[in-house]
């Protein structure tokens, strides 16, 4: 097994500061327009160009924004699976193409572990109540592919379970698609070697910590299963009717501009017609009067 590079090695203080600035990067995002990426330092090394990736990322999630408007007004269904080993980015792209869309329209299903009553369930059930109606998005971190990853690696499920999984997977999504539902599926593709740094990393920073689980490090430990199954499920599941889309994920930054270009890609859509919108005239009243707020219900001002 590969750990992560030793510090004499002259590409990892280059990798961690990357992985630093994207966590920077992370936080400030949401306030950038496109006047000020010109001010923005564009970083040095070999990872993808700050004033690039932010520029393209508003331009993408411009178009996001469209691709939602073409939903609601076509009444389109669509479902789009994250897959990939932990620590592989998922998490990081499905934040970028929620950012600035609409949560009633575009929203996000990370299922927990089943519970006692879902156990006995017929295994697709508990998924089925996330599916979309018409005018939605839902973006599936994780999915029923846990069955042929997590589940089998871990010992949570039978093979003979593994086996009725992949013989009833293909018929069930393309069921889902000849309902009308579009579903997209991506595995997020990452090295031995990234996926340790991107763990030493969660280690040593206490605000990143709670997304390395138990469960996580014993993955790491059974890397070379996860690589079997996973090898296993692209096999058995890549089909016609919903393929198997493969992002490398090394570099986060350039993993997120190519998955949601890929994404806009695979839904033809167009502009939608909206009326414009007046803010009409405030009624006044004469007898309107304010009343005060006591001022014990006030949140202290400390800042």
């Amino acid at each position: 097994m590969t750990d992560v590079p030793s510090p004499a090695d002259p590409n990892l203080l280059e990798t961690i500061r990357r992985e630093i600035l994207d966590s920077y990067d992370e936080e400030i995002e949401l306030g950038f327009e496109e006047d000020r990426l010109d001010d923005l330092d564009g970083g040095a090394g070999s990872g993808l160009d700050r004033r690039l990736y932010f520029r393209e990322l508003l331009r993408l999630q411009h178009e996001l924004v469209r691709l939602q408007d073409w939903v609601q007004h076509k009444k389109l269904r669509v479902v789009v699976l994250f897959e990939g080993r932990d620590s592989a980015g998922k998490g990081g792209v499905i934040k970028r193409i929620t950012q600035r869309l609409n949560p009633r329209v575009c929203r996000v299903a990370a299922l927990p572990a089943p519970n006692e009553r879902e156990r006995t369930q017929w295994y697709f059930q508990r998924y089925i109540a996330h599916l979309p109606a018409g005018g939605e998005i839902v973006l599936f971190d994780r999915s029923w592919y846990n069955r042929a990853g997590v589940e089998r690696v871990m010992g949570f499920c039978t093979e003979s379970d593994v086996e009725e999984f992949f013989r009833s997977v293909p018929e069930f999504e393309r069921m889902l698609v000849r309902s009308g539902i579009v579903l997209l599926k991506y595995w997020f593709s990452i090295t031995d070697e990234e996926q340790a740094l991107r763990f030493n990393m969660r280690i040593t920073d206490p605000l990143k910590q709670w997304k390395l689980s138990p469960m996580d490090v014993e993955s790491r430990r059974r890397w070379e299963d996860y690589t079997h199954a996973k090898e296993d499920m692209l096999g058995r599941t890549h089909i016609p009717e919903a393929p198997w889309w493969v992002v490398e994920a090394v570099d986060k930054k350039r993993a997120r501009l190519n998955c949601i270009s890929h994404l806009l890609e695979q839904i033809p859509y167009d502009e939608v017609d909206h009326l414009p919108v007046q803010l009409p005239d405030r009624v006044r009243n004469a007898d309107y009067i304010r009343a005060p707020i006591p001022p014990e219900m006030h949140v202290p001002s400390r800042y």
